[in-house]
C-alpha cells in the first residue's frame, strides 16, 4: 500500500468517528428540544395567573406607587440599566450565543445614546468569554445550567437583579433591566429577542373574562367590569409577594425558551456537520480509489517493462 492511499485511507477513519459524535449530538440535541419545550408550555398558565393576579391588585389601587413598577418617578432620570443576556454554556449550536451578543451589543449602544450606563448581566459560558475576552466589565455571570434551567437557577439570577434594581443610585442600583435571549418558536425558527423586565408597566388592567390581561380592555374594545375582591392583609402586602415572582418567572421563562432555542440550534448545527462529514467521507473514498487504481497502473507498467526488458536480454543473448 502506498503512502499516499495509506493517508486517505487514515482521514476517511478520523471523519468516520467525528461523523458518529455529531449524529450521537443530533439525536442527544433531537431529544432534549422535547423536554425543554414542554418545561416552557407547563410555565405559561402560571405567568398567565400571575399577570392576572398583579392586575386585579393594580386596578383596586388608582394611585398605586409600588418601586417595581413603572412610574413617572422611575422613568424620570434612569442612568443604568441592567442587560440580562442568556447565551449558552458550550459551543457546537451553530450561531446561537453569537446572535443574542450581537442583539446585546445593539441595546447597549441605544442605551448608551440615551445617556444610559449599561451594566451586564451574564448567563452561560459563551458570553462571559465574550466580555473577559474583550476586558469588559461584568456585574455577575452564573453558568453551568443553560441547557437545562431549574426554578431555583432563575431565583438566583432574578434575586440578584431586584436587588439592584432595588438599590439606591447612590449605591449602585439600576433603573430598568432588560432580558436578551432567544424565544423558542419551532425546531427551525428562533427569534432573538429582547424584553424589558423591570420595571412593570401595568397600564388600567381589567379582570373580566374577555379581558387582556396585557393591553387591558376586552375584546370588544371596551373595558370589563371589576369584579368584587379583597385583598388580605392588602394590596401593597399582596403585589410584594406577587410581582417579585412575577420577575422571577419572566426570568425562568426566558431560559426555558433559551434552553430550547439552544438544543435546536445544536440539532441543526450537528445535523449540517454529519451531512458534510458524509460527503466528505464520499470525496475521500473516491480519492482513496483514484490513488490505488494509480498504484495497480503503475505496478502493472512496473511488470510489464520489467518482462519487455528480460526478454530484449534474452533475445540479445
Amino acid at each position: 500500500m502506498g503512502a499516499q492511499l495509506r493517508v486517505y485511507r487514515r482521514r476517511i477513519r478520523s471523519v468516520q468517528a467525528t461523523k458518529k459524535i455529531t449524529k450521537a449530538m443530533e439525536l442527544i440535541a433531537s431529544s432534549r428540544i422535547v423536554k425543554a419545550q414542554q418545561a416552557s408550555d407547563a410555565a405559561l398558565p402560571y405567568a398567565t395567573e400571575l399577570i392576572r393576579s398583579i392586575g386585579l391588585a393594580a386596578a383596586h389601587t388608582p394611585n398605586i406607587n409600588h418601586p417595581l413598577l413603572a412610574t413617572e418617578s422611575t422613568v424620570e432620570g434612569e442612568q443604568r440599566a441592567g442587560i440580562l443576556l442568556i447565551t449558552a454554556d458550550r459551543g457546537l449550536a451553530g450561531a446561537y450565543s453569537t446572535n443574542v451578543i450581537k442583539a446585546a451589543e445593539r441595546l447597549a449602544e441605544n442605551l448608551t445614546e440615551r445617556g444610559i450606563t449599561p451594566v451586564p448581566y451574564i448567563v452561560g459560558r459563551k458570553g462571559e468569554s465574550f466580555y473577559r475576552f474583550r476586558e469588559r466589565h461584568i456585574e455577575q455571570a452564573w453558568t453551568g445550567f443553560s441547557d437545562d434551567p431549574t426554578y431555583d437557577d432563575a431565583r438566583n439570577v432574578a434575586d440578584v437583579l431586584i436587588k439592584d434594581f432595588l438599590k439606591p443610585d447612590t449605591e449602585g442600583g439600576i433603573d430598568e433591566i432588560h432580558v436578551v435571549y432567544t424565544h423558542f418558536i419551532n425546531r427551525v425558527k428562533q427569534d432573538v429577542r429582547v424584553r424589558r423586565v423591570l420595571p412593570l408597566r401595568v397600564v388600567n388592567v381589567p379582570v373580566g373574562e374577555s379581558a387582556d390581561p396585557i393591553t387591558g380592555g376586552d375584546e370588544h374594545g371596551g373595558q370589563a367590569a371589576l369584579p368584587l375582591y379583597d385583598f388580605e392583609p392588602g394590596v401593597e402586602a399582596v403585589l410584594d409577594d406577587l410581582l417579585p415572582r412575577f420577575g422571577t418567572h419572566l426570568v425562568y421563562t426566558g431560559l426555558l425558551l433559551s434552553a430550547a432555542s439552544e438544543h435546536a440550534a445544536r440539532q441543526r448545527a450537528m445535523s449540517s456537520a454529519t451531512e458534510n462529514a458524509e460527503e466528505l467521507i464520499k470525496t475521500l473514498t473516491r480519492q482513496a480509489n483514484q490513488a490505488r487504481q494509480a498504484e495497480i497502473t503503475q505496478e502493472i507498467s512496473e511488470i510489464v517493462g520489467g518482462a519487455d526488458a528480460l526478454a530484449s536480454a534474452n533475445a540479445g543473448s
